[in-house]
């Protein structure tokens, strides 16, 4: 079943505009009601995106971030924490490692 893409975007509107006054109105920085729209707006952005790609064979310049899985980390790579052991080996991997300082 094909969803209709102007269908997908007023949801998408409407939950961005659901995760806006959520986040308005957060209580503390765990308010369930944020993460919830959130969870909203990822599902809703990600129906619309395919709902533009099947039915118009567009996308949007956006693309929601893998989460990080804390059991899906190697062990062997050193984080460069000071209470992590040192692996001269890893060293030369931090050293391949964009620091985000630089030039566009």
């Amino acid at each position: 079943m094909t969803v209709d893409p102007r269908a997908a975007l007023d949801r998408l509107i409407a939950a961005l505009e659901a995760h806006y006054n959520a986040v308005v109105a957060r209580k503390d920085e765990d308010d369930p009601a944020v993460d919830d729209a959130y969870d909203v707006l990822a599902d809703a952005f990600e129906v619309y995106d395919d709902a533009l790609g099947t039915v118009h064979g567009e996308a949007t310049p956006f693309y929601l971030a893998e989460e990080d899985d804390e059991d899906d980390e190697d062990d062997d790579e050193w984080s460069g924490d000071e209470d992590d052991a040192y692996d001269p080996d890893d060293a030369d991997d931090l050293a391949d490692e964009p620091t985000g300082l630089g030039t566009r």
